[in-house]
């Protein structure tokens, strides 16, 4: 066993022996049992009212406002005292939170999960329609929303009959005010209301690029030990990286994490707000991605920790101003949401190569938990997604269902105290995905010999050609170190001799000049023939993706197919 996987797995024996912080329990949950971190707590409430410690500290910047943890709680228990004495608000009811990042979406959420009542993040980037069927679907009884959602649900909504709490409303805007009610109940307790561990807390609508979104129900028990996942794997990782921990401690900076990605995606709810509220670090949180601003606030703020997708830590890396910008507070860059191309691990190297690097894998339907690999593992294994959790139980299914051997790539199943317990209304949908404790991925990869995790691609991006299998997910790594490719995505070109062939959308970096014969020229010295585009187009737009960050390839099928 290499030296730092021998490092991993004695911090992971010692954290979770008996007695220690991160001891593992086996416990009987339905028809299956289960691995359970003992000193998790059961609620949110539980789970964050440890932030209530950290007082007068700062806790969240977000243009020129400045919150700190008291002030946060305080609104907080000011609009909770609301929603439980003024609008009733019972256990258990759904309440949909919609719109971009602001203060008020952490205050709302917060606020809501700690009254037994249950969240409903929306993708504030759906369309009316999108937004209105989450809300129908959900069957929330309150929408706390920004003004563009609050115009988007009023002209797509017939039968709504939820109330609307509105945020940052425009002056001659009518109706319930979110800082309204906030300024009139400051100085109230939050209601104590009691919750059980598998009580519902959250339904989060998967950002699927087919078909209609599915809600991924989590309770209370789900989130809580995903949340000490996260605090497991810092832990085990500082551990197994003491040098690194050490230069960070000594260059004496404050932990400050740059908040990037959608608060109503998982990445950005759990692995920086939920996290950084427990744990009394310093949040600062962007509107919307701008390399150009990220710079600016890690200079202003001294910005410490940046986990975003792949594609915007390359962008803030190969950013003009990246070179002229302070960036010495600057020590733990993240990729996430999506795999990380070898341009993450380049760009890195080229412009802050003693930085502390990490990426993972995990999914809306896991909460965020599978594997995670930071430090000396990303540099032993970069193409991995990290050592497998130790809640986390992996198998490898062929497309015949039967259990593959380790090391054999098939599709990913996983069984996990932190895996959703079904799908909002989707009966059908959750007895095919969800089979005697074991959850269907969708992706494809194996696990090595060392509890190394790989991902080859998306099940569903499968290109068979001619009988041959391609894994659109190579062919971008390859484009990705072509020094003039910024970004690509590969997608399925229907062939009537063939049956599909694969075709390539090349974002084209900036000043760069490329041809069809360029690519070409390049990825026949890298790639089989039979995996060599039939196809090539290139753009000068951004690629369209969702929340997590992933390419919506049918809308690029639709685009260059019709």
């Amino acid at each position: 066993m290499n030296d730092i996987a021998a490092r991993l797995h004695t911090a992971t024996e010692q954290l979770c022996q008996p007695g220690a912080p991160f001891e593992i329990e086996t416990r009987n949950s339905g028809s299956s049992e289960l691995r359970f971190y003992k000193n998790a707590p059961n609620t949110l409430r539980e789970l964050l009212d440890t932030g209530r410690n950290f007082e007068e500290q700062e806790f969240l910047i977000y243009q020129d406002e400045r919150l700190t943890f008291n002030t946060f709680f305080a609104r907080a228990d000011a609009f909770s005292h609301y929603l439980v004495t003024e609008l009733s608000i019972a256990k258990g009811e759904r309440i949909a939170i919609a719109m971009r990042n602001y203060p008020e979406w952490m205050i709302a959420y917060y606020a809501i999960v700690s009254i037994g009542a249950v969240v409903v993040p929306l993708n504030s980037w759906g369309s009316a329609d999108e937004l209105c069927y989450g809300l129908s679907d959900s069957m929330a009884k309150l929408v706390i929303c920004d003004q563009p959602r609050y115009d988007a649900i009023l002209s797509g909504a017939d039968q709504l009959s939820c109330q609307t709490i509105l945020v940052r409303a425009k002056d001659d805007q009518a109706g319930l005010c979110f800082e309204d009610i906030v300024r009139a109940n400051l100085g109230a307790a939050m209601p104590e209301i009691r919750c059980d561990s598998d009580d519902i807390a959250q339904i989060m609508y998967t950002s699927g690029t087919t078909g209609r979104p599915k809600g991924a129900v989590s309770t209370h028990r789900n989130i809580c030990q995903a949340i000490f996942s996260f605090e497991f794997h810092g832990m085990c990782s500082a551990m197994a990286n003491p040098e690194s921990i050490g230069k960070m401690f000594s260059a004496g900076f404050a932990p400050c994490t740059l908040l990037s990605v959608p608060l109503f995606h998982v990445s950005g709810c759990y692995a920086a707000f939920l996290l950084n509220l427990r744990a009394g670090r310093k949040t600062v949180m962007m509107y919307k991605w701008s390399a150009e601003e990220a710079l600016a606030l890690i200079a202003k703020e001294r910005v410490t920790i940046f986990s975003a997708v792949p594609s915007m830590v390359v962008d803030l890396l190969r950013h003009p101003n990246f070179k002229t910008t302070d960036t010495s507070s600057l020590f733990s860059l993240g990729g996430g949401g999506t795999a990380c191309p070898p341009s993450f691990s380049s760009a890195i190297a080229e412009n802050l190569s003693d930085a502390y690097v990490g990426t993972g894998y995990g999914m809306t339907e896991t909460n965020a938990i599978c594997a995670s690999c930071t430090g000396d593992a990303f540099l032993y294994k970069p193409n991995s997604a990290g050592t497998l959790s130790p809640l986390v139980e992996w198998q490898t299914r062929s497309p015949e269902g039967d259990v593959l051997a380790q090391g054999d790539v098939g599709e990913i199943w996983l069984k996990s105290a932190c895996n959703i317990s079904a799908y909002w209304n989707k009966p059908d949908a959750t007895a095919e995905s969800f089979i005697d404790g074991w959850m269907a991925t969708g992706d494809i990869g194996y696990i090595d010999d060392e509890n190394f995790v790989f991902l080859v691609d998306r099940a569903k991006d499968l290109i068979i050609r001619g009988g041959e299998n391609i894994y659109p997910a190579e062919i971008e790594s390859c484009l990705s170190q072509h020094s003039g490719v910024a970004d690509s995505a590969i997608i399925a070109i229907p062939n009537e001799h063939l049956g599909e062939t694969p075709g390539a959308v090349i974002r084209v970096r900036q000043g760069a000049d490329l041809s069809e014969t360029d690519i070409k020229d390049y990825l026949n010295t890298k790639l089989a023939a039979f995996k060599q585009p039939s196809h090539i187009w290139f753009v000068d737009e951004e690629l369209p993706r969702n929340p997590a960050g992933k390419v919506l390839k049918r809308e690029l099928l639709k685009r260059f197919m019709n």
